[in-house]
């Protein structure tokens, strides 16, 4: 198999294994309260909706943070299993674990510290009836920078090697 499809496999197993963890905190999340209202099917996104009025604000926060708390262990599971990944003789499942791993460490973080502003809010929203929004941002800001430093002095050149040297 080629370089681009196992990059398109790759790109595409991230967003959905980003979606199935990211939002499954939520759906469980709002399972186990009895809050489930349905779920939205937004262009490329997916949304969680729950019956707010019969939240607390801290239930809401929590709900709201529970999506990114899950994607960052997600994330810290797949840095510690980085070894054992690249000794895999399947690029396919390498290209796969990398993009996922990118999405795990980066998404939230970006989307938390940088861009919920531009975005209407999101889980923000939320996070910040747990927090003040910018101590929020800037803890979301510091693990950015924490994930930036793994990802160059670590994810990075194990991938790089085992794509390089590993059939």
């Amino acid at each position: 198999m080629n370089k681009q499809i196992r990059q398109y496999l790759g790109i595409v197993s991230a967003i959905l294994t980003y979606y199935l963890i990211h939002e499954g905190a939520h759906l469980l999340y709002a399972l186990w309260t009895n809050t489930f209202k349905q779920i939205h099917f937004k262009g490329l996104g997916v949304q969680i909706e729950v019956y707010i009025d019969t939240m607390t604000q801290y239930q809401l926060g929590i709900f709201c943070i529970l999506g990114s708390m899950a994607t960052l262990i997600t994330a810290y599971v797949l840095v510690l299993l980085t070894d054992q990944i690249c000794r895999s003789s399947s690029k396919v499942y390498k290209s796969c674990m990398y993009y996922i791993t990118i999405a795990m460490l980066f998404i939230d973080p970006v989307y938390l510290s940088i861009l919920c502003n531009m975005f209407g809010g999101g889980d923000m929203n939320g996070i910040s009836l747990l927090f003040p929004q910018s101590i929020a941002r800037l803890m979301y800001g510091g693990i950015l920078c924490f994930h930036v430093y793994v990802f160059r002095r670590s994810i990075l050149p194990k991938y790089s090697h085992s794509f390089k040297y590993n059939n």
